[in-house]
């Protein structure tokens, strides 16, 4: 509503402006641009009339009242405007209107939402503007001193600068895009295949119909994804997708059948008069993607196909890539063939999938979405309140988008405020298109949360699936670090200042006391075990009682065909009740090896029983369902568990030394009855590894410290050897010298080879810059190369914050480590759930349910419904809250 017309344009506001115009930068295409969200909340071009402004200087998207936060009080800005607007029928003729409803929706990168806008029935109308934006120094909130329209006739009259620098925003990738792109690499320029110049084509009489009608696989008879071997005219499914939906492999196991002699094929349906658009693929090892064949027109006439004549008519292998991330069909979870009611508001707010991001979604939703008061009080702001208020938001905008406490609060803020919450659609019924969903006002893309937590992570900087458990370990790990740091400045005790903030694990963290009674002379030793935040149980299969699955509401054989498993009608599914998997956690165990000193060191058995000593106020279960096959391949275990709503584990309680036992004297204080293993330093790719392969994290360290820290498949044997261990998912005591701070024991880390190799070929940083942003970089050379050039405008001030950092940060970590732990009353009840569909938990898909004001709700993305029948007996991680907490939450918080 500011905006001037180029006629009323006075030289007063060109003389404001032009003063600035020698700090306005041009964007080029590798700068980080955030033109298409605000850096502290879920503000885009689409949600309001104010849309976003982005920085001339920065390059950074932002709200009005947050864009001179912590920096400047004044600066030059593009305002960036977009509305979704209807195309009018009349502006086409109805042979036109057919032939767009025909057309098939192509993938677009960049194009708002993905794909071609809704089958172009509407059309993006943008609006920019040039603003000049001044914060008195009485005021936070910054006003607009000059706001001009940035349209053809006034660009030309604004110094040349401003306008170059706006032109490269507004016409910019952003960061959006190259961020996905990077995880996904999907757009990666194709090559053109080797083999397309000479490759043989087989005469051997056959020819292709040109009716679409008449194509099937040879093998199984399919008749959607079918790929013609150019060589050898046979026509094959296309392989199968990570849900089991998708093709036969009938394209590529004819590859092989052939002695990999004929590696070309085309998907059947991509081909059209411009031969650009077909779906060409190399199955040969050295290329194996994606390729280019120029010579495809003719190598298709020698099977009889004439391009010019042939329309498109299904989708190509990225565009459905896309489209199985973007509306992961509803019947592929649990609750399938459900008529849901789609629900929506503050807390019932949907998360995009940025491409096989369901599992960050899941453990967000579960943290984050309101579920957890505490963290609702510290990240979050009650229902109506302005989000941009929210105090952890109050850094400047060039530090916004890498911190993790910021973007942590805008991401939670954006999930409790119900500021972004779209209408329910009028169908009352959630389908695929979903509406709202659709409509980018409404969207919450939690891609600056997921680079910040995992920038640093082999596997969660990808844009590939992983296991929502570990993650939720890992984002437990980040967040306490950042709390850590932040501690007694922005975070503070709401109750008692004196004290530290607690942390957030501290509403998870639970000890056990283990006891253990020597066979040898029937003493008794008590052990206390490091804090976990996840209970970890196996199923004790062999306690499986069968029932027939058939009757019961929750259609199993659906769900087991979604992961590729044959269907069968009377399915015999074993149940197995969460009792029984937390006796089999805490019964009596027998452990062999135990070194006693009080016997002179004799070796023997001992048996050792679990308990807890302290029950926290929210208790994460994760259950096993995976276990190694005889083939060592993992499996999901075929089990339904029986988990009442719920839980009673006060006989749990561990009661410490009781009077007639035989307590074993300490001989050493330092001594710990198993002493402490040396510390192994663990290859981080290693424990994703077979963490991916469904252990838990405990575990896995232990198999890798067994065998030296990196070695996979000699950790696999140590794995199948003792993943029934008793001790298996404990804890590994940490090293009695561990008094170093998190800093020290990284800096020893450090390879100085790669440092001096680093000085070397950089050529411009000395040692200590260098080691410093080897030790940032968890001693990763090409990222410690890229943080040394980013920082260079101020490379000396970078490496203070963080040696300034590492140091509150183990200041502080003394005081938040030490912090008591949470307990009351054993009694817990169930308040969310996260269940994992397909074959590992390294792939297929995530769908988290919580319970709110007694109803459960689904949360499948972006589709927010009613649950009919929540998935229970199938979860893989449980939320349960100490019941004596519920209506009662931790104040310092």
């Amino acid at each position: 509503g500011h905006l001037i017309n180029c006629y009323s344009m006075s030289s007063l506001k060109m003389e404001k402006i032009t003063p600035l115009a020698s700090k306005c930068r041009i964007a080029t295409p590798h700068d980080a641009v955030l033109n298409s969200e605000c850096v502290y909340t879920f503000h885009n071009p689409f949600t309001w009339d104010k849309g976003i402004v982005v920085s001339l200087q920065t390059f950074i998207g932002s709200i009005d009242d947050l864009a001179l936060q912590g920096g400047d009080d004044e600066g030059l800005f593009v305002r960036i405007v977009k509305e979704k607007v209807a195309i009018e029928k009349d502006t086409t003729c109805k042979a036109e209107q057919e032939a767009l409803a025909e057309k098939v929706t192509k993938l677009g990168v960049g194009v708002e939402g993905g794909f071609l806008l809704d089958e172009n029935k509407f059309e993006i109308r943008s609006t920019f503007s040039i603003v000049l934006l001044n914060k008195a120094p009485s005021s936070h909130i910054p006003s607009i001193e000059v706001e001009i329209a940035y349209t053809d006739e006034n660009k030309i009259t604004l110094p040349t600068q401003v306008m170059q620098s706006a032109e490269s925003i507004i016409n910019h990738a952003g960061l959006a895009v190259q961020q996905d792109l990077t995880a996904w690499e999907l757009d990666e320029e194709k090559a053109v295949s080797k083999y397309a110049a000479g490759l043989e084509v087989l005469d051997n009489g056959i020819k292709i119909s040109p009716n679409p009608g008449d194509w099937k696989c040879e093998r199984s008879g399919d008749t959607e994804n079918l790929w013609l071997n150019l060589s050898t005219g046979y026509i094959g499914g296309g392989r199968k997708n990570w849900d089991g939906s998708g093709g036969s492999n009938g394209a590529l196991d004819h590859y092989l059948e052939t002695d990999e002699k004929y590696p070309l094929a085309v998907k059947l349906g991509t081909i059209t008069g411009d031969i650009d658009t077909a779906d060409c693929y190399s199955y040969a090892k050295d290329e194996d993607g994606p390729i280019i064949i120029p010579n495809l027109a003719e190598l298709l006439d020698k099977r009889g196909i004439k391009v010019s004549g042939m329309q498109k008519t299904v989708k190509s292998t990225a565009e459905l890539e896309v489209a199985l991330n973007i509306s992961y069909a509803f019947d592929a979870i649990t609750e399938s063939g459900a008529k849901l009611v789609p629900v929506s508001g503050p807390g019932l707010q949907g998360l995009q999938n940025l491409g096989n991001s369901c599992y960050i979604n899941s453990v967000v939703q579960l943290l984050f979405g309101g579920c957890i008061p505490e963290l609702t009080s510290r990240y979050g702001v009650a229902p109506g309140v302005n989000i941009a208020s929210h105090s952890l938001l109050k850094v400047t905008p060039t530090e916004a988008s890498t911190d993790l406490l910021c973007q942590t609060a805008k991401l939670c803020s954006a999930l409790t405020s119900g500021t972004f919450a779209g209408p329910v659609p009028v169908s009352n019924e959630v389908t695929d298109s979903f509406a709202s969903s659709n409509d980018p006002k409404y969207r919450i893309p939690p891609r600056m949360f997921k680079n910040v937590v995992g920038n640093k992570h082999t596997d969660f900087r990808t844009g590939q699936q992983q296991d929502a458990a570990h993650f939720l370990q890992y984002l437990f790990e980040q967040l306490d670090r950042a709390e850590m740091g932040a501690n007694g400045t922005r975070l503070h005790n709401k109750v008692d200042l004196s004290s530290g903030a607690p942390t957030t694990t501290n509403l998870f963290s639970f000890k056990t006391s283990s006891r253990l009674v020597c066979a040898e002379d029937n003493g008794v030793k008590y052990k206390d075990n490091e804090h976990e935040t996840i209970l970890s149980l196996r199923i004790p299969m062999e306690l499986a009682a069968k029932t027939n699955v058939s009757n019961e509401s929750e259609p199993e054989e659906k769900r087991q065909k979604s992961e590729g498993l044959d269907e069968r009608t009377e399915e015999e599914v074993p149940t197995i009740t969460l009792k029984a998997c937390i006796d089999a956690w805490s019964d009596s165990q027998s452990i062999s090896g135990i070194k006693w000193p009080h016997l002179n060191n004799t070796i023997s058995y001992a048996t050792q029983q679990v308990r807890f000593t302290n029950y926290p106020r929210f208790l994460f279960v994760q259950v096993q369902r995976y276990e190694l096959g005889p083939d060592w391949v993992p499996r999901k275990l075929e089990v339904k568990l029986d988990v009442p709503e719920e839980i009673d584990l006060t006989y749990l309680k561990a009661s410490g030394p009781q009077a007639g036992e035989n307590i074993i004297p300490e001989i050493d204080p330092s001594d710990d009855l198993q002493s402490s293993p040396p510390q192994t330093n663990i290859n981080e790719g290693s424990l994703n590894q077979l963490m991916d392969m469904g252990f838990g994290i405990n575990g896995c360290k232990r198999a890798l410290t067994a065998v030296g820290g990196n070695d996979v498949e000699a950790a696999m044997n140590w794995v199948f050897e003792h993943n029934n261990d008793p001790d298996f998912n404990d804890p590994i005591p940490e090293p009695s010298n561990t008094t170093t701070n998190s800093s020290n024991a990284e800096a020893a880390v450090v390879d100085e080879s790669v440092v001096m190799s680093l000085v070397d070929n950089l050529g411009c940083f000395n040692a200590e810059q260098v080691r410093a942003a080897l030790k940032e970089c968890d001693g990763a050379a090409d990222r410690a190369a890229d943080w040394l050039f980013s920082h260079m405008d101020d490379l000396d001030g970078a490496i203070a914050a963080l040696q300034s950092s590492d140091t509150s940060v183990s200041q502080c970590a003394t005081t938040a480590l030490s912090a008591p732990l949470e307990d009351g009353e054993g009694k817990y009840s169930l308040v969310g759930l996260i269940s994992h569909i397909g074959k590992n938990t390294g792939s297929g898909h995530y769908v988290a349910h919580l319970k709110k004001d007694e109803k459960w709700i689904i949360f499948n993305d972006e589709k927010v419904a009613l649950s009919g029948t929540p998935p229970i007996s199938h979860a893989y991680l449980y939320l349960f809250q100490r019941t004596d907490s519920v209506g009662s939450p931790n104040p310092s918080y």
